[in-house]
């Protein structure tokens, strides 16, 4: 196939783009998303790639299948001697296991392939205790295996544990030839089936092997097994049967007859070998990979859609939230809220039985509680919106109740408030030439009653214009009122964009979604 550096150029910007995708939120669909970018990345990074820039690199034939489906000791038979640890129970350490001929390991040993495997030689102690950590790959080399073919024995497809899972679809996106082995009384099942159809999705070189079938069902179960794969559109797939054998009883602990598996062996040989065999092998997995990205990238871009319209429903909820409380906020200043309890009451008694200190000290509590109810409303409202959006399990659970930590802020705030609206009083004082000067706390005061207070303080105007007259008045007015817009504005949106920043963290933008579109586009055009 074409490998023009337009085309590489082309394939690892969209690898790029790929590797950019960001599905955080927990919505529906968003693991299969994630499953198909790590398919992608790897199907990219571990095969598609490395085999155009190298297309005379040797044939990587990975075998898969079910626990206990003989996979190893396919592979031991294979190579003539034991190499990959065989058995039905598998060691939860077990590392996946390549084998190719010692001319051909050049090809392996580096990071050409599986990049994010690191490199292990010979077998491990009978104990158990060199068993290397984190990603491993354990490479094997034997001359009784043609040049030009390598195996790759993968964990079971269907483990108990899902970092193995895993790790087994990771290593089938890097093959060139996929071997799924299945047995007599298992090749209907689902794990199998789903392999198979990913195979044919991809249009990936894919052989299956038969193993474990009774002697004497052998012709029934072979023909069984040949009409499901015809009804599933895989009639052409080279099947390859061994009959169960002395050998593969007991978990498969020994070595299958030469006989059983040369057929299979003389498959791989002429694959590897024949230049015609060989192109045709690896241009169908190579050419299927390129084809399935017209299906798969448009589905990854669709997936960011949704995770970018989850979180701007994730945003619209705390800014409507916030939003509505600050217009109650507001509702109530008008009406006077501020003015109530021991705030009503200072004011009652000002100034003969209260000071003019102890009524802004009153006003100032007040509005401080009035903007932490705000805070608390909102929140309680993004809980309830929250409680009815999947995305939201990414956040945590919004602050309940009374929330200390903000409860300090708005008192801190409150406080800085406070402080401007005195020394705007006492510019004004210094301002005034009425003998004698105003009392400088008395005119806070009572510009606090007049701009909180509403209707329940109409005298507190009146006051406040005898003290400075009605310029004075008007001018402390116009300021006073902007200076309570700002902070009631800057006390929510504080607590509103620390409601946003962990939806902000995230990192999920629109952008990948165009990108990856327009990546797919650009390639199309270098085939």
């Amino acid at each position: 196939m074409d490998v023009r550096p337009q085309l590489l150029d082309a394939l690892s910007a969209l690898r790029d783009r790929v590797a950019a995708v960001r599905l955080p939120l927990p919505i529906p669909g968003a693991p299969r998303a994630r499953q198909t970018r790590a398919e992608l990345l790897a199907q990219l990074d571990d095969y598609l790639v490395p085999r155009l820039r190298d297309p005379e690199a040797p044939l990587l034939a990975v075998v898969g299948g079910s626990t206990g489906a003989g996979k190893s000791t396919l592979v031991n038979s294979l190579v003539g001697r034991p190499v990959s640890e065989a058995g039905v129970l598998r060691p939860t350490t077990r590392v996946p296991v390549l084998v190719c001929h010692p001319d051909d390991e050049h090809w392996f040993s580096g990071t050409r392939v599986l990049p994010r495997f690191t490199r292990v030689w010979g077998a491990p102690g009978e104990d158990g205790d060199d068993e290397p950590e984190g990603r491993a790959l354990r490479l094997e080399t034997a001359e009784t295996l043609p040049r030009g073919v390598a195996l790759l024995d993968a964990p079971d497809i269907d483990s108990l544990l899902v970092g193995s899972r895993e790790l087994a679809a990771e290593l089938i996106c890097a093959a060139d030839i996929w071997v799924m082995v299945t047995t007599a009384s298992r090749y209907a099942d689902a794990v199998p089936w789903h392999l198979l159809r990913t195979a044919k999705e991809y249009d990936a070189t894919l052989v299956t092997v038969l193993d474990r079938v009774p002697h004497q069902v052998i012709g029934e179960v072979s023909r069984q097994y040949e009409a499901l794969l015809v009804r599933a559109g895989l009639g052409a797939v080279p099947r390859f049967t061994i009959p169960e054998l002395p050998e593969s009883a007991g978990g498969g602990s020994g070595l299958l007859p030469d006989t059983a598996v040369a057929s299979l062996r003389a498959w791989l040989a002429h694959r590897a070998q024949d230049p015609a065999a060989r192109q045709q092998t690896a241009g169908r997995t190579a050419n299927g990979v390129i084809d399935s990205l017209r299906v798969r990238m448009p589905e990854l871009a669709g997936a960011v859609a949704a995770q970018c319209a989850a979180a701007l429903r994730l945003t619209g909820a705390v800014e409507a939230a916030y939003e509505a409380e600050g217009e109650r906020v507001r509702h109530e200043l008008l009406r006077g809220a501020v003015l109530s309890g021991d705030a009503r009451a200072r004011w009652r008694a000002h100034p003969h039985d209260s000071t003019s200190a102890e009524l802004l000290d009153a006003i100032a509590e007040s509005f401080g509680a009035l903007l932490h109810c705000a805070v608390a409303a909102a929140d309680e409202r993004l809980r309830e919106a929250w409680r009815h959006e999947p995305a939201a399990g990414a956040l945590g659970p919004a602050p309940v109740g009374r929330d200390r930590e903000a409860c300090e802020r708005v008192g801190m705030a409150v406080r800085r408030w406070r402080r401007v609206l005195e020394e705007l009083a006492e510019d004004e004082v210094r301002r005034t030439e009425r003998t004698p000067v105003p009392d400088a706390d008395t005119v806070a005061a009572l510009l606090a009653a007049t701009l909180l207070g509403g209707r329940r303080a109409r005298g507190a105007g009146e006051q406040l214009a005898e003290l400075i007259g009605a310029q004075g008045t008007l001018r402390l007015r116009d300021k006073g009122a902007e200076l309570i817009d700002t902070y009631i504005d800057r006390v929510l949106k504080e607590e509103r964009d620390r409601r946003l920043a962990p939806i902000d963290a995230l990192g999920v933008t629109p952008e990948p979604q165009a990108e990856l579109i327009a990546a797919l586009s650009v390639l199309q055009k270098e085939r």
